[in-house]
């Protein structure tokens, strides 16, 4: 053997070594690699948390804590198998079961997790369960919900918040209308079959840390195509299939090989016989096409139901409540809900869409669009609490941060109760960098505590412009997205 072939030998038996050091599940496996993403982790948390208070608000969210503390742990102890390089500190999963009889999951940015009463009874062990949620904790730890959201900003600003929402919510309330006015097209509203690739992959390694058997993931798309019918189960729509998945799931699971794997356990069991018990789950079209996350006492296939969100004005369970919220020269002034048709308004420098049953009220520096019944004169001081205000103010800085830093301060003068309840977010706003930051306030007309959300960029001119968005603390929730969905129509033109 002359020197050349000694050196190749010995080159091949030290890789020989060195791949039989390596844990026996490793080998074979699929790299993942996380899309590029401009969102900050923070970012992920705040959009997820907003997208998540709308789901609630929407879906109907499961009352039974055997059931959910037993999702729960399913889903700690899969969270707990994500790998190293894609654990992000920032995110606090969370898992709940919404009752509806869907075939479905999803999760939201920063680890809000959803799994469907439906999916749970049609899942054969705990295995198949689990590789659903380990598939949805994937697009979150892989950061997916962002990254195609950002791919949006490019056509909208502001889409991200609606993009999430539009593939979660899909045809429930309002929310579709609003995505569509947005114009953002369905690539946006749903991953790619690239994302969904990875999250198969990942989910399965996420899978076998946890002690779970990989090939029950492939087994649970196998289930949910049995199960959904002709039409496939709504799962299959809002996840496209990348080609092949369930023979590629199980090459990778062959790799990914578990001692003694869990696949099915008495909890699992309990849960689908404490479920079967229940009175039968509503689909979401059902739940969509009625407007109500739950049925109405009137209902006679729900007699013992009552959750009814705003009771009636003769319930004499509240005498002192009409709906009518806020007080006018002694009487009650009723707040009109936000239409979800927008109208367009053009200023001097910005073009901007709002409800159409909002009025505009110019003043000396912008306007504000308030419904009737949200705004009035308070010690000869305009004041509205529900509603947007834009303009803009001379400011002494040209520097954005500086320049926002003096207009909050401006606003502090005026209303003593104004408070910053968080930091600095950077934006996009009229497809100028900007800044958000939050705060709130006591309103000075209802006395009550309110919201304040307040967006900034700087004009050529040098010249600060603002928009404010205002609502109620304990409304919130149901005005966010209408802020959401004018934010993303703004056009600055100056």
């Amino acid at each position: 053997m002359n020197r050349l072939s000694r050196l190749r030998a010995v080159a091949s038996s030290l890789m020989l070594i060195s791949m039989l050091a390596l844990p026996i599940n490793l080998i074979g496996q699929t790299r993942v690699v996380a899309p590029k993403n401009p969102y900050s982790l923070d970012k992920d948390v705040q959009l997820g948390r907003q997208a998540a208070s709308e789901v609630e608000r929407q879906m109907p969210i499961l009352n039974d804590s055997e059931v959910q503390s037993y999702v729960e742990r399913v889903g700690r102890r899969l969270s707990e198998g994500i790998p190293a390089e894609f654990q992000h500190p920032q995110f606090r999963y969370s898992f709940k079961v919404v009752d509806t009889r869907d075939l479905n999951a999803f999760a939201l940015p920063g680890g809000f997790t959803y799994v469907n009463r439906g999916l749970i009874e049609a899942a054969h062990n705990e295995g198949e369960m689990a590789g659903a949620m380990a598939h949805e904790i994937s697009h979150v730890a892989l950061r997916h919900g962002t990254a195609q959201a950002a791919k949006a900003q490019k056509y909208q600003t502001g889409a991200a918040v609606v993009g999430i929402l539009g593939a979660i919510l899909g045809g429930v309330g309002n929310v579709a209308g609003q995505v569509g006015q947005m114009g953002i097209g369905a690539y946006f509203l749903k991953f790619s079959r690239e994302y969904e690739k990875q999250a198969d992959l990942l989910g399965a390694r996420i899978m076998a840390n946890a002690g779970y058997d990989p090939h029950d993931l492939a087994n649970m798309f196998r289930t949910l195509e049995q199960r959904g019918g002709s039409g496939g189960p709504q799962w299959m729509s809002d996840h496209p299939n990348p080609g092949n998945r369930y023979e590629y799931i199980n090459r990778e699971a062959d790799a990914l090989r578990v001692a003694n794997p869990t696949r099915n356990t008495t909890g699992f069991t309990r849960v689908q016989a404490l479920l079967r018990e229940m009175r039968p789950a509503r689909s979401m079209q059902e739940i969509g096409r009625n407007g109500q996350r739950y049925p109405q006492r009137r209902d006679p296939n729900y007699p013992d139901r009552d959750d009814q969100r705003y009771p009636d004005r003769d319930d004499q369970r509240y005498p002192d409540r009409d709906d009518q919220r806020y007080p006018q020269q002694g009487g009650r002034r009723r707040v009109e809900y936000p239409s979800s048709r927008l109208r367009n308004y053009s200023g001097n420098y910005y073009r901007i869409s709002v409800p159409d049953n909002w009025r505009e009220l110019p003043s000396n520096d912008g306007v504000t669009f308030a419904p009737e019944g949200a705004y009035s004169q308070v010690q000869g001081q305009f004041v509205f609490t529900h509603g947007i205000q834009v303009g803009s103010m001379r400011a002494q800085s040209n520097s954005l941060r500086a320049a926002t830093d003096e207009l909050i301060r401006t606003l502090e003068q005026g209303n003593q109760n104004l408070r910053r309840s968080g930091g600095y977010q950077r934006e996009t706003l009229g497809r100028r960098d900007a800044y958000s930051v939050s705060l709130t306030n006591i309103s000075e007309m209802t006395g009550r505590p309110e919201v304040v959300s307040l967006y900034t960029t700087m004009l050529r001119s040098g010249d600060l412009f603002y928009l404010i968005a205002v609502a109620p603390q304990e409304e919130m929730q149901d005005y966010e997205r209408t802020f959401i969905a004018v934010l993303g129509t703004l056009s600055v033109t100056d």
